[in-house]
């Protein structure tokens, strides 16, 4: 069963409200962030994007591996794409709404866009299909990530922007709020990284509509569960871009493939 929490509507600043809520359980859900007319329009966007990387055969944007899937057809679709905002002009144009800004103070003094940092924008087309390789993402931290590439353990806000209505018949994001205030112990060893999607007893399933916008802390122990449903119902699209804090790092197309990204094939 899902568990009930409160939503908000996303302005140009935060309320005292807000920040206490998300400082308290490390997430927070604004409604109707942009129109469906937007919705579409992105959607279109990556499409556009997707035919181009396919004609091209692109493995890899920045370093960052590309997840290929196929879709119902059977047709070859990009389900992971990393650093699209680079790609289109409307992806890239998403990021100049104020209200993003607005959000940057959760994450800290001298916090801002990954746009060209970690994997940038990061568009997931998630599909429960006979020949899907992307369909659900077991528990992880992106603590962990900062690790990986060698620097200390610095925030690391996900906004999500939801491109489909999300029900609990479709899986999705799951979060394990107050988290984000545990110790490294506990970040490394609570749960086995992506080999776990067992339910935990104190999840919350994360249910936006499309045109939501969400934000969750990445130290918060988190998952996508795979949709119990197949076929059409179960695409679900939605669009990541990180916040992020300490030393600017950007990431060009010669930078290396961080080491756990290697093994991306865990993640189905």
């Amino acid at each position: 069963m899902a568990s009930p929490y409160p939503t908000f509507t996303l302005s140009e600043k935060l309320s005292s409200e807000q920040i206490d809520f998300f400082n308290t359980h490390g997430y927070i859900h604004f409604k109707n962030f942009i129109t469906k007319s937007t919705v579409a329009s992105i959607v279109h966007a990556s499409k556009e994007v997707e035919r181009a990387w396919i004609n091209a055969d692109i493995r890899k944007i920045n370093g960052v591996p590309i997840k290929y899937g196929k879709d119902l057809d059977g047709k070859r679709i990009v389900q992971r794409f990393a650093f699209i905002n680079q790609h289109h002009r409307t992806l890239s144009g998403l990021l100049m709404d104020p209200r993003i800004e607005a959000l940057l103070p959760l994450a800290g003094e001298g916090s801002r866009l990954g746009t060209e940092e970690k994997d940038g924008m990061v568009f997931n087309h998630y599909i429960n299909g006979p020949e899907s390789s992307f369909t659900k993402m077991g528990w992880h931290t992106d603590g962990l990530r900062d690790i990986f590439y060698g620097g200390k353990l610095n925030p690391m806000l996900n906004v999500g922007i939801h491109l489909s209505t999300q029900k609990e018949e479709n899986g999705g994001l799951k979060i394990i709020p107050g988290t984000h205030k545990q110790s490294i112990y506990q970040m490394l060893f609570r749960k086995k990284y992506f080999l776990d999607n067992k339910p935990d007893s104190d999840e919350v399933s994360i249910l936006p509509e499309a045109g939501d916008l969400t934000i969750h802390d990445g130290r918060l122990w988190h998952r996508v569960a795979q949709s119990s449903v197949r076929g059409e119902e179960s695409r679900r699209r939605v669009i990541y871009i990180p916040i992020i804090a300490g030393k600017y790092a950007p990431k060009n197309e010669n930078s290396p493939t961080v080491f756990y990204q290697r093994f991306a094939g865990i993640v189905k």
